[in-house]
């Protein structure tokens, strides 16, 4: 058995008191749990997940932390960050396939981007676009939002937007920017019609 130092999370959008896109959620919960502690037994977090009265309206963030099992789960107001610049980070050692709670090492490209409270990162690894440092990101040619096929991380949202044809994969390299009007950045917490969106002028690279 393989065994990582760091702390395994889900973040999962309850409106209403319901569970969202849990599929997904469920998919990465336990292809994780058997990639990394070869636990083949399945695990519908719908089944375990108890939305208390205080979290029953409205739309709030379930955050659950595993490794070999739940070590808790926990509810907060989700609040949308406020995005209105783009910094490209070049990373090219950068390995986040697994959704750790160890963000240090996306700690510190944001600390070296030196980012004010409105903007936000995007990662360049071997020239590619990956993501942002909470969110996989979408760009528009004019005709498709098309999603890069080089994520960190395969979000849970991009899946589900993948199966529904609202998004296509690319290579999408950073030298291809221009080509792009407009990007979207998108995560389990926000659909893809209210999240945020950006001009590509908008993207500073350093």
């Amino acid at each position: 058995m393989i065994k990582y130092m760091s702390l395994l999370f889900e973040t999962i959008k309850v409106k209403d008191g319901a569970v969202q896109n849990i599929r997904y959620h469920n998919d990465r919960f336990n292809l994780s749990r058997r990639n990394l502690f070869n636990i083949d037994q399945t695990v519908y977090l719908e089944e375990i997940i108890k939305v208390s009265a205080d979290y029953s309206a409205g739309v709030c963030k379930c955050k659950v932390v595993y490794d070999s099992s739940i070590r808790s789960i926990s509810f907060s107001r989700y609040i949308i960050k406020p995005v209105n610049r783009l910094i490209t980070v070049e990373c090219n050692d950068i390995d986040y396939g697994y959704k750790y709670s160890d963000r240090s090492r996306l700690e510190e490209l944001i600390t070296q981007a030196d980012c004010s409270f409105d903007e936000e990162i995007l990662i360049i690894k071997n020239g590619l676009i990956t993501d942002t440092s909470y969110s996989n990101v979408a760009l528009f040619d004019g005709k498709d939002w098309i999603t890069p096929s080089t994520p960190l991380l395969s979000g849970t949202r991009r899946a589900n937007l993948l199966e529904r044809k609202i998004v296509r994969e690319g290579e999408i390299r950073i030298i291809d920017l221009k080509y792009f009007e407009k990007i979207k950045l998108f995560n389990a917490m926000l659909d893809f019609d209210e999240c945020p969106v950006l001009p590509t002028m908008n993207i500073e690279r350093i």
